[in-house]
């Protein structure tokens, strides 16, 4: 009769046939594609971790004050001369910062996967997908908003 005490149970209600990705390569997304494109990969992180639903919907929280401060960043810095680089750098920094609120939401387990000894996946097809899609719909968000101006 095996012992309840000795059987692992750090991996329990966790399906492992989707292996999650490295935090920090969410970081990469976050500088090159913004807060949107951030936001979706840390969700599907979340759910591939097995992060609860509470912390996956502040995920989605954090995303939306992120675009929030992003369109405010862009009203406040954009001028007639179109966008400079001050502008830019400025919601890089957002979508990282956001970026950094969202990690910590998935790191207690992403610690429990690492104590599992599981490889992580691989994240540049899904990357670069929601990278460009991120990018052109964040673009698109921005353009809405000179225009309502």
């Amino acid at each position: 009769m095996p012992d309840e005490l000795l059987r692992p149970t750090v991996g329990a209600g966790v399906d492992m046939s989707a292996r999650p990705w490295r935090l920090m390569s969410q970081t990469y997304v976050a500088f090159f594609g913004g807060v949107l494109a951030s936001t979706t990969v840390a969700f599907l992180n979340a759910g591939r971790l097995g992060v609860d639903a509470a912390k996956r919907r502040l995920i989605l929280l954090t995303g939306l004050v992120g675009m929030l401060a992003v369109i405010g960043v862009f009203v406040l810095l954009y001028d007639d001369a179109g966008v400079t680089s001050g502008l830019r750098v400025s919601i890089r920094v957002v979508a990282v910062l956001c970026c950094m609120v969202q990690l910590r939401l998935q790191r207690p387990m992403d610690r429990a996967f690492q104590l599992r000894g599981a490889d992580y996946g691989s994240l540049w097809g899904w990357g670069i997908a929601v990278t460009i899609g991120g990018a052109i719909a964040e673009a698109l968000i921005l353009f809405l908003v000179t225009v309502v101006l």
